[in-house]
């Protein structure tokens, strides 16, 4: 039975020549906006990422996926310890900081853990993270971090849909 949804569909093939048809389809998921920090040789730093997932509850794993063609991929591939921050829908300013620049902590509140990684204050939940794994994903890297530290709170989350922010309300 028709659904009344007149849509048009595109079927392709992945391939280099049309890497933007996929990328565009890939957006087709509606993802949480993370910035994941870690201390460095270079200070403190971030990076703005959606590749962010939960993995396991026992052992607490989580899972993220720096590009391997990002300046900030080697301190991130590598970094013993770091922090998974998720976004609530007012913190675009932050979101955006680190997607242009790896030290975007002016202004941020943010403390130094024992392990000297930065963690931005006020986020919809966090994750301190040892690393438990990398494995090779392409054109990323997958990393996987054991949780052994975490904190939320209420409030509705910055939701990336079709390359933009969208509005998700929590329930109530």
């Amino acid at each position: 039975m028709p659904d009344g949804n007149t849509a048009m569909t595109t079927e392709f093939t992945p391939s280099a020549d049309n890497s933007r048809l996929l990328r565009d389809a890939f957006g087709r998921f509606a993802t949480g906006v993370t910035v994941i920090t870690t201390g460095s040789e270079n200070g403190p730093m971030g990076i703005t990422a959606n590749s962010f997932s939960s993995l396991s509850l026992d052992p607490a794993l989580v899972m993220w996926a720096p590009a391997k063609n990002s300046s900030r991929f080697d301190t991130f591939a590598t970094a013993k310890h770091f922090a998974i921050h998720i976004l609530t829908e007012d913190q675009a300013d932050i979101c955006n900081g680190f997607v242009k620049n790896a030290h975007a902590f002016d202004g941020v509140d943010v403390t130094i853990d024992d392990n000297g990684v930065p963690l931005i204050a006020d986020c919809l939940a966090r994750f301190e993270c040892t690393l438990y794994a990398t494995h090779d994903g392409g054109d990323h890297a997958i990393v996987v971090g054991q949780v052994t530290k975490a904190e939320m709170k209420s409030g509705d989350p910055m939701a990336f849909y079709a390359g933009g922010f969208k509005k998700i309300t929590a329930p109530t």
